[in-house]
């Protein structure tokens, strides 16, 4: 037997900006990681066998900043240019 539909439950058409009954926010939790990325962090995505190699994000980013290190000593200097 079918629910007699009321018109609490009839669809209506709605414009972009207006959330449709049919979707229940009710028990959504707030984002956990969003303080994190609004501070500056970056998001990056790695390639399986890269995020493999790091267990945790902990290891992946002493690792870059020891490269970080290594390039930004082979990097050469480089001189101003003097506008005369």
């Amino acid at each position: 037997m079918k629910k007699a539909r009321s018109k609490k439950n009839i669809k209506r058409n709605a414009s972009a900006d207006e959330i449709l009954p049919e979707y229940d926010f009710h028990n959504a939790a707030r984002n956990s990681y969003a303080l994190r990325y609004a501070a500056g962090s970056s998001v990056v995505v790695l390639e399986p066998d890269v995020a493999a190699a790091f267990p945790t994000d902990r290891e992946a980013n002493d690792a870059l900043r020891a490269l970080a290190t290594i390039i930004q000593k082979h990097r050469p200097i480089r001189q101003s240019r003097r506008r005369s």
